[in-house]
């Protein structure tokens, strides 16, 4: 009888024991609570999270980098420390907060934005220093800021012998490496296009009101603008409006391009107002926990591509597709398999086949 009791309570007891093993996540999110983007990116990650079984926390740092700092601080110094730490190199925290991890026994692994070459620099990208930094998964934004004024070009058409077209471009924020990294695509594209000429590039720190208000000044200032590149959708429907506003049509005799794929930019895609819409990296942190549970697992990144992973995540929607992505709305994620995506019992040569085609099939 005791024989069984015991059976009966460990059999009782073991969801809570899985439960108590899960892998621990925390992921330091460098946006606002509220702000379109970063939510969507931790709501995909929180559907990865549930069918990967892991333990998964999202702190924002709404958009302070020093939140950031603290709440790494004390996740190391915590009693309870998670298995793994999710950062991004918003506004070029990444190697304070290595620092600040060495002896905690936490893995890191970077996503989004990657360490600048001089902080690579300065902190040798040794893990013999920093022996718990494990990974990094990024995605090609160098390839979709250039991406984007091919495709408004496509767009425009041919430009006449002699002729020019001119340009406005609206960037994030200086300090944030993938801003910096849509603006060297940006370059890259009006290198190969010299009839196109760049008026001025302005600093819209991602937020819609800032870039209508630069916007205003700027398309009276270059009234025969008919291109408008901008590395987020916030700031380009921000710049929509002020055309609008100012007599001008977009879509029409304004053409402007966008990466993001919040609701109303999947509606201005379809509308026709947005010219170029180019999105999918909100996938990536979802595809960093499948690299993190099988690394939990025992499984050589090296052997899948890793430890430090450059994803072509970014896809010029079509309007058919941006009504595909608008109808999943929240549920987008729940489209993925990710337990399927997991390396776990596939044969050597498998690599992650990571992108937005699993959510859009």
């Amino acid at each position: 009888m005791l024989k069984v009791l015991c059976q009966w309570a460990l059999w009782l007891c073991l969801p809570f024991c899985a439960a108590a093993h899960a892998t621990s996540v925390v992921f330091l999110n460098p946006g606002n609570s509220t702000e379109t983007y970063w939510v969507s990116y931790s709501r995909f990650m929180q559907a990865a999270a549930r069918d990967l079984g892991i333990d998964l926390q999202i702190l924002y740092a709404e958009r302070n980098p020093q939140n950031s700092l603290d709440q790494a601080r004390a996740l190391f110094q915590g009693a309870h420390k998670p298995d793994y730490l999710m950062l991004v190199n918003e506004q070029y925290v990444a190697p304070q907060i290595l620092r600040l991890s060495q002896g905690s026994g936490v893995k890191l692994f970077i996503v989004s934005s990657p360490l600048t070459e001089d902080q690579r620099a300065l902190i040798r990208q040794s893990r013999s220093s920093y022996s718990d930094w494990i990974g990094s998964m990024m995605s090609n934004d160098e390839e979709a800021g250039y991406q984007m004024l091919k495709e408004l070009l496509r767009k425009h058409g041919p430009v006449a012998q002699g002729q020019s077209i001119d340009l406005l471009a609206f960037s994030g924020v200086k300090v944030t490496p993938a801003a910096l990294l849509r603006e060297q695509g940006l370059r890259r594209a009006l290198a190969e296009h010299p009839q196109v000429h760049l008026r001025q590039l302005v600093y819209g720190e991602w937020n819609r009101e800032r870039a209508y208000e630069q916007a205003q000044q700027l398309l009276q200032r270059y009234p025969q603008t008919r291109l408008v590149w901008s590395a987020n959708d916030e700031m380009a429907l921000g710049a929509m409006r002020a055309a609008r506003e100012l007599g001008r049509k977009p879509g029409v005799d304004l053409l402007f391009s966008a990466i993001n794929s919040s609701p109303d930019a999947l509606q201005a895609l379809i509308d026709g107002q947005l010219s170029v819409l180019v999105a999918g990296h909100f996938t990536l942190g979802g595809w960093a926990l499948v690299a993190l549970h099988d690394d939990a697992l025992g499984l050589d990144a090296r052997r899948l591509g890793g430890p430090d992973w450059q994803l072509s995540l970014f896809h010029s929607l079509t309007r058919t597709q941006a009504q595909q992505l608008l109808r999943l709305g929240d549920k987008v994620g729940a489209r993925v398999d990710f337990r399927g995506l997991s390396a776990q019992g596939k044969p050597d040569g498998y690599r992650y086949p990571f992108g937005l085609q699993l959510l859009l099939r």
